[in-house]
């Protein structure tokens, strides 16, 4: 994700990614998401779901709320 949306291959790439999973009817985890830049990109290619350092780091099973 760390190219995206700054290159143009990387942008094309994940746009065809989700593009292809939506044609299936399957869900996209977009991971490894770290800026907002990058998160309103994947927004605008219809992408749902998101992971990475943007929302929060990797921290001991016991201190996660569920």
């Amino acid at each position: 994700m760390k190219d995206i949306p700054a290159d143009g291959d990387s942008k094309v790439m994940a746009k065809t990614i989700i593009d292809l999973a939506r044609n299936f009817k399957l869900e996209v985890l977009a991971e490894g998401v770290e800026t907002e830049d990058q998160l309103e990109f994947l927004k605008e290619s219809d992408c749902k779901l998101f992971q990475g350092y943007l929302f929060g780091r990797p921290m001991p099973i016991d201190e996660i709320e569920l």
